[in-house]
């Protein structure tokens, strides 16, 4: 695998205590693309207050450009050979300022403009997915007219059928495939009980960018992986990738073959990031198809 990419939310401690020492260490490692996570100064207030509440659990507030501009960030990285072709944001800051929020995508050279998840009030029955399904067409005609493209990263919940529906299917079948694309989360797919491949077969073109995760041993969700507890639950067992039991070679081979232009190692809560990420980068880059 070739710009095998990193979630910066797997680092966030390291990066907050130091920026460009840690920069480094991931361009040593090889690793060649940056996925940003929110809020950034142009953010909705509605999620710099809900940043501002969890903070102080997760025990690191850095985030965005890190106190840098876009322009000064994006040039920092470049020293590196490292690019950043996808920022995740908020539901309110991609409905409310699109202007922005691409400017600043556009000076990073980030092709994408992700929601990593949907605020639980606003997913509440299958009704709420329909209706969200509409909300993602504007927003990803929105950011066509911007000249960025808008993408949804699946969570835990919408994966597991309710009333015989899967509510995430809802979303991929009501909205635009022009204009609204999909970042996957091994991971979060695994514990909603869903096949990775079957997926990215079934919605072929569909989906643009792939978080990289493995799991120690199979494990789904006790409900439907709505809530924050339900995820917590399941952190303990995310491990490298290839030492778990995800079938990450073939979802890989079955990626390259139905449109993923972006793959993102995530490791979300490691005990070690920097041991953990360089053995997942390791893997990776010895994959051959």
């Amino acid at each position: 695998m070739d710009n095998i990419g990193l979630g910066l939310f797997s680092i966030p401690k390291i990066l907050e205590n130091d920026l460009e020492g840690s920069i480094k260490i991931m361009s040593k490692i090889g690793i060649r693309e940056f996925e940003l996570y929110g809020p950034y100064p142009f953010s909705s207030e509605i999620e710099k207050e809900s940043w501002a509440l969890v903070t102080p659990k997760l025990g690191f507030s850095a985030s965005g450009f890190y106190n840098h501009s876009p322009e000064h960030f994006k040039a920092l990285l470049q020293q590196y050979q490292i690019t950043a072709p996808s920022m995740h944001t908020d539901l309110y800051t991609l409905e409310s300022n699109m202007v922005e929020l691409a400017k600043a995508s556009r000076i990073m050279g980030a092709k994408y403009v992700v929601l990593p998840f949907i605020p639980e009030s606003e997913r509440l029955d299958l009704d709420s997915y329909k209706k969200m399904a509409e909300r993602f067409n504007e927003i990803g005609r929105q950011a066509k007219e911007e000249g960025v493209k808008f993408a949804y990263h699946n969570h835990g919940y919408g994966l597991i059928p309710e009333d015989g529906v899967v509510p995430l299917e809802l979303i991929l079948k009501g909205t635009d495939l022009e204009i609204v694309f999909f970042e996957m989360d091994l991971f979060w797919t695994t514990a909603g009980k869903a096949n990775p491949i079957e997926l990215l077969k079934r919605y072929e073109g569909r989906y643009k960018l792939l978080h990289i995760k493995d799991m120690k041993k199979i494990t789904n969700f006790k409900g439907k992986g709505s809530t924050y507890v339900e995820w917590m639950e399941l952190f303990p067992l995310l491990v490298p990738s290839g030492e778990g039991a995800i079938p990450l070679k073939e979802i890989i081979e079955t990626a390259q073959k139905t449109g993923i232009e972006h793959y993102f190692i995530e490791q979300d809560l490691a005990g070690d990031p920097i041991g953990d990420i360089e053995t997942s980068f390791k893997y990776l880059e010895g994959l051959r198809f």
